[in-house]
């Protein structure tokens, strides 16, 4: 699971029934087919995970 830095408002469909929405300048840990779609989309960029997170 690829962590991304969205760079405009983004709505991942992860089933019919599930819509997540993401926000610009949001750092989140996604799963792959977001990743891949939010970046085909022009909507986000990979990065690093953020500093403090012990995730």
């Amino acid at each position: 699971m690829p962590w991304v830095r969205f760079l405009g408002d983004y709505d991942w469909r992860a089933t019919p029934a599930v819509t997540l929405a993401y926000k610009a300048d949001t750092v989140a840990l996604v799963t792959t087919p977001c990743a891949i779609g939010a970046k085909a989309a022009g909507k986000a960029v990979a990065c690093q995970r953020p500093k403090g997170d012990s995730k």
